[in-house]
């Protein structure tokens, strides 16, 4: 795993040299490609995004891959998304819980110097509770993201969140109610409009089913430093990879982890009116 790392990161190094080297004048920033935490900004009219995450144990031989549509309906005051998601758990990969969207930009916009787009989510028992990859029911998820630019070279995004699963399953089919509770922060430093360093910390305090309308509880911690860098190309296509080493803390301490980021932003459609 040392070795694999080592090598990617020679070629990030390699892909990333003509960008941290230059930046164009009036050339499109990187906004909303964060990793583990959510930003505050919902996709301008007529823009769609198309989101891969994979995130790797460098301990274990587990993983987790993730995609994410988003779209605006139809234009930046409402934003609808899914998220399709893979997993490998003790030596099987199968399907993990869906998840649907719903953003409200409540304030701000990414001009903004503060903004604000609460999500409420619908979980969709898409995983297997036996194999560790999915809830057994259906759920709902409320997270209220917060994005405030600190000055010219640095924003600073919060989040909120809070889930539920009424009916959640464990792998002996026992039934509980449960939840769970999420912070998150992350710092971004505008090294240039197209290279960013990142530094975001994300808690939960999670229950699972323990018995039969019994729960336990567990929390998790990861600290994680990164990068990410935006191709910019005349058709408007942006495409940003990024890279960051999730490291657990706390409760979490001797999780190591590699995640990868790749996102595709395009316009689709001309926004009615331009």
């Amino acid at each position: 795993m040392r070795r694999s790392a080592a090598v990617f990161l020679v070629w990030g190094a390699i892909l990333m040299a003509p960008v941290v080297g230059s930046a164009e004048e009036g050339t499109p920033p990187i906004q909303d490609n964060s990793f583990l935490v959510e930003e505050a900004y919902n996709q301008d009219p007529g823009v769609v995004q198309h989101i891969q995450t994979f995130m790797r144990s460098t301990r274990r031989d587990e993983w987790l891959y993730t995609f994410t549509q988003e779209w605006p309906v139809p234009g930046i005051t409402h934003q609808l998304s899914y998220t399709l998601a893979f997993q490998r758990i003790a030596g099987t990969a199968r399907p993990a819980d869906a998840i649907l969207n719903y953003r409200y930009q409540l304030a701000g916009d990414a001009e903004a110097r503060f903004a604000c787009a609460p999500r409420i989510s619908v979980t969709l028992p898409e995983g297997d509770e036996k194999a560790g990859t999915g809830s057994g029911s259906a759920g709902v998820q409320t997270l209220v993201p917060f994005s405030i630019v600190l000055g010219p070279k640095w924003v600073a995004h919060s989040n909120v969140g809070w889930a539920i699963v009424p009916s959640a399953r464990n792998a002996a089919g026992r039934k509980a109610t449960t939840q769970a509770w999420s912070l998150a922060q992350s710092f971004v430093w505008l090294a240039n409009p197209r290279f960013n360093v990142l530094l975001e910390a994300a808690w939960q305090r999670a229950q699972s089913v323990a018995g039969e309308g019994r729960t336990s509880r567990g929390d998790t911690f990861l600290a994680s430093p990164g990068v990410r860098w935006a191709y910019n190309f005349p058709s408007g296509l942006q495409i940003v990879p990024g890279v960051a080493f999730p490291i657990g803390v706390g409760p979490s301490r001797g999780q190591k982890n590699v995640f990868l980021y790749l996102s595709f932003e395009a316009p689709m459609w001309k926004p009615a009116g331009r």
